[in-house]
């Protein structure tokens, strides 16, 4: 059987002495594209569009010191913390996910302090556009033949010749096209049905629906942490059980205080 063999460039462009990577400009376009998901969406709530310019810098500097910090502690302790200098050298590679969904809702957390905004209201909104920001972080792995699946001989495997020559799960593009459908799905929900009124009531699904999605693909997955564990889920199942617990709370949370709200 053959099978699709990937082997793409990880540099976009280089001319002048300037490099452009894959990674980086679908990086910036997934920070682009969940821009424009929260200005439709603070624009139909009439929500003042000024505040979007400070949250975009608190959000995107809690994904990528949290993504980076968990990726150093969690996925390969006893290296960065032999070598701490090498944490800072992000253009290594090395950002863990579940590090920059922490670091959003610290960052956020530090936003609503100084501007008086709504917590959970925040984040509410915030879940819809994530999905779509990893969705194009999961294309970037993609594209840099990262986080890459089991040997597998289903039809739609890949080769991923700058790894080895074994058809491979894409995994990255299970991980890209699950959150996709979970935004067009937190998107529907906000725009036609009343989940908006019920406060943590969006951040509850995509909690729910994100980390069950994570925690299967994981089974496809190729090891990411270097070192070994006893037990038979690994590292990204584990620190997914937490948020996916945290997601089932708040959704208890949000339609019991809905439905007293809607009582008297």
């Amino acid at each position: 059987m053959e099978y699709f063999t990937w082997n793409a460039n990880p540099i976009l462009v280089s001319f002048a002495g300037l490099t452009i990577h894959w990674y980086g400009a679908l990086f910036a376009t997934a920070i682009l594209a969940g821009l424009q998901v929260m200005k439709g969406i603070f624009k139909r709530e009439k929500v003042n569009l000024a505040l979007l310019d400070s949250l975009l810098m608190y959000c995107v500097l809690g994904i990528i010191i949290g993504a980076r910090l968990a990726h150093c502690l969690f996925y390969d302790p006893e290296y960065y913390l032999s070598n701490p200098l090498k944490i800072l050298a992000i253009w290594e590679g090395g950002l863990a996910s579940h590090g920059g969904g922490l670091g959003v809702i610290i960052s956020v957390y530090l936003f609503q302090r100084k501007f008086k905004v709504g917590y959970i209201w925040l984040l509410d909104r915030l879940a819809i556009a994530t999905p779509l920001f990893g969705f194009f972080v999961r294309v970037a792995n993609f594209v840099n033949s990262e986080i890459i699946g089991h040997q597998t001989d289903v039809k739609w495997a890949v080769i991923f010749e700058r790894i080895d020559l074994v058809p491979r799960h894409p995994a990255q593009l299970y991980e890209a096209f699950s959150y996709l459908a979970i935004f067009a799905t937190l998107y529907c929900l906000h725009r036609f049905t009343k989940i908006k009124h019920y406060t943590g009531a969006l951040l509850g699904v995509f909690l729910c629906l994100v980390f069950t999605a994570r925690f299967f693909i994981e089974f496809v997955k190729v090891k990411q942490a270097a070192y070994n564990s006893d037990i038979w889920i690994n590292t990204g199942q584990a620190l997914s059980i937490p948020f996916f617990v945290c997601g089932v709370f708040l959704l208890i949370r949000a339609i019991k205080n809905g439905n007293q709200l809607i009582k008297k």
